[in-house]
């Protein structure tokens, strides 16, 4: 086979497969266990890709938390820490529930209608969209959240926070019926704004952290 037509033979760009989206498809089943090593060979048989393909997807599921590498060992399904991902929780709980009367002070209709934009586009996503959409979608609702506090640090402080344990609340999106409670609090949340109720935006923070 000539060069020429090596190339033509070659699959496009399109017709690659999103190797990212299936190992997190295959973490969330439990097809792949946590602590599993996840050799790249192994991993472009599994999906008939390549070893770029394969790089790329850990490397970005290493940013999401999801997997972990470990210099000399590889990579590895992130083996979440019970009581760390615990106390992660609590201290969110403590940090977010706070600024809760802050949020709402602060909230303008124009606010109130790009969470409800963000919240909508979460919901669109639980049938049409990824894992990985679902949980950026996610991220850009908190932090917008966060960000009506109007304290930088802290919108900082706890983006660094959650990324101490592994990429909650996606690896606690095991079922639909999950995530589909995820984005009715998110549209609880944004009514308790809107009513500028202050103790029911801090009950429904709590639970949703706590899910």
């Amino acid at each position: 086979m000539n060069s020429l037509e090596a190339e033509a033979a070659a699959p496009s760009h399109e017709d690659m497969p999103d190797v990212t989206e299936l190992i997190l498809q295959d973490i969330l089943a439990g097809r792949l266990p946590p602590g599993t090593w996840l050799k790249q060979i192994d991993l472009e048989r599994r999906y008939n890709c390549t070893r770029p393909q394969v790089r790329r997807a850990l490397d970005r599921l290493v940013q999401k938390r999801l997997v972990e590498h470990i210099p000399n060992r590889g990579y590895h399904v992130h083996e979440q820490d019970g009581r760390r991902a615990q106390e992660v929780s609590d201290i969110r709980v403590i940090l977010e529930v706070a600024i809760s009367d802050r949020i709402v002070a602060n909230a303008g209709d124009a606010d109130i209608a790009n969470l409800r934009a963000l919240a909508s586009r979460f919901d669109d996503l639980v049938l049409n969209g990824t894992m990985l959409e679902l949980y950026e979608a996610n991220l850009a609702f908190h932090r917008y959240l966060l960000v009506l506090a109007g304290n930088q640090e802290l919108v900082e402080l706890i983006t660094e926070i959650r990324q101490r344990t592994s990429s909650a609340p996606v690896s606690q999106w095991r079922t639909r019926a999950r995530i589909e409670q995820s984005g009715r609090e998110h549209q609880q949340m944004i009514d308790a704004i809107e009513r500028r109720d202050v103790d029911m935006l801090k009950e429904l923070t709590r639970k949703h952290i706590l899910q």
